[in-house]
């Protein structure tokens, strides 16, 4: 039987890697030029500080993954590989002409796609030939996705030596019913080589992505899954729930009926049960959907109050400058987020003709600002509070009208002048980050826009 809370709890609402999410951006106020110049601005202001971050969407697969709503091209051509590079670095000289000194990088993230599509070799050239401009800043963390499947010790031994300590390989699933369904077969071996071929090249943090609410997915396949997961102990481990978003174009999740997911309850089951496996073996849960052992640095920043979230999804440091490059990638000067083409021939053509190749984007209003800190501090702490003036919200009283269901099922306490997300109320804290999200109740959305909290 369904749970009167589960029924209660689970709506559509965002993963908040941003507020304003994407939907309520106002693009209609928005110029490519307002976003060269808040970029410049924030840029001028923290670089010397701070340093910047990049995410670089290297956005080739060579077969689909059906679970997957990220934007990607399947193709078995490498040739591929060489322009899309070039056009990559173009896009970076076209950031680089708005400086006026060399960028400090403190952080990198390949992320795909399939960033080990591309060859060790053209990896390398990719990155030095962002760094040959840029400075390194003391402490970086450079990280990138990689597939079990295709990952060498090439690839982790070439990335090493241009700076990259952190790892993470999708998993998903060990069940091969379940591996059947999302069409991402690989035997544990394979995650087994990549692991151990990390560690020994000397990765300092090693990650496996899991996912909870996959089709055939069973608390049976789950147990299996964390047990061999175990085996190898990574360093950190997202436990993402799966977002069933069939609706959106490009998208693959149509190779298994609505009624192979578990849903509701179910879903829930798997999680609580997945998350009660990891504390035990040691893992720290970290925000949502994230575990890491207690000496890892997603565990470090949170005890250090240094953990933030973006586009990237948890990171250990926030330099206030997130630059995207490549297709789709969405870049974050704080006040105002630009997201790129979401066609690759488009945005080839746009960057090959001198062009930023952003398309849309949001410039932050001073209300906005206020909001995105209390959703950030739910997301990285459970807990947030506007007892300062710089933090007060105008309708505050609106916001705690939304959040009374919550407070009396025990997922949220009152503290003076905040609030607190209880234990068992953490699995809801999208819930509880939507009563903050004004745009969000001043929209009326004409179609599915995301993806179910739980």
């Amino acid at each position: 039987m369904q749970s009167p809370l589960i029924q209660k709890y689970n709506v559509p609402g965002p993963r908040y890697t941003s507020y304003p999410t994407v939907p309520y951006w106002d693009e209609d106020l928005f110029q490519v030029s307002d976003w060269k110049k808040s970029v410049k601005h924030v840029f001028a202001e923290t670089n010397s500080q701070f340093g910047i971050s990049l995410y670089i969407h290297l956005p080739f697969c060579e077969s689909l993954c059906t679970f997957c709503g990220c934007n990607k091209y399947i193709t078995l051509r490498h040739e591929n590989e060489t322009p899309y590079l070039e056009v990559i670095l173009k896009e970076w000289d076209l950031y680089l002409a708005l400086f006026d000194e060399k960028p400090m990088v403190r952080e990198i993230h390949l992320g795909g796609g399939t960033p080990t599509f591309f060859s060790p070799e053209n990896l390398k050239k990719l990155i030095n030939g962002i760094l040959s401009k840029s400075k390194v800043a003391k402490g970086h963390e450079f990280s990138f996705e990689g597939h079990p499947n295709n990952t060498t010790k090439a690839h982790l031994q070439a990335l090493y030596d241009v700076g990259f300590r952190r790892v993470s390989f999708g998993i998903q699933d060990y069940d091969p019913k379940v591996q059947k369904a999302i069409h991402r077969i690989q035997p544990f071996e394979n995650v087994e080589n990549v692991t151990n071929w990390a560690r020994e090249i000397g990765y300092e943090s090693v990650g496996h992505d899991l996912i909870y609410g996959l089709p055939f997915q069973t608390l049976r396949s789950i147990i299996k899954t964390i047990s061999l997961t175990a085996k190898l102990r990574p360093d950190r481990i997202a436990f993402y729930s799966y977002a069933h978003v069939p609706w959106l174009k490009g998208n693959g999740q149509r190779g298994f009926d609505d009624q192979d997911i578990p849903k509701d309850n179910e879903k829930l089951k798997l999680f609580l049960a997945g998350k009660s496996l990891l504390t035990g073996l040691g893992y720290e849960e970290i925000g949502m959907d994230h575990f890491a052992l207690p000496e890892e640095s997603l565990s470090v920043a949170l005890k250090n109050g240094r953990l933030h979230r973006n586009f990237m999804g948890y990171t250990t440091t926030n330099t206030k400058l997130l630059i995207g490059l490549g297709v789709s990638s969405i870049g974050d000067s704080w006040s105002a987020f630009g997201q790129n083409i979401k066609t690759l021939k488009d945005y080839m053509a746009a960057v090959n003709a001198g062009d930023f190749p952003v398309y849309r984007g949001h410039l932050l209003t001073d209300e906005d600002l206020v909001i995105r800190k209390h959703i950030l501090n739910l997301m990285c702490r459970f807990e947030t509070s506007w007892i300062n003036r710089e933090d007060s919200i105008e309708d505050i009283d609106t916001i705690l009208d939304r959040l009374q269901d919550p407070i009396e099922d025990g997922f949220v306490n009152l503290t003076h002048g905040g609030i607190q997300i209880t234990p068992q109320g953490r699995p809801y804290v999208r819930n509880v980050c939507m009563a903050f999200d004004k745009r969000l109740h001043n929209h009326n959305m004409d179609k599915p826009t995301f993806s179910q909290t739980i």
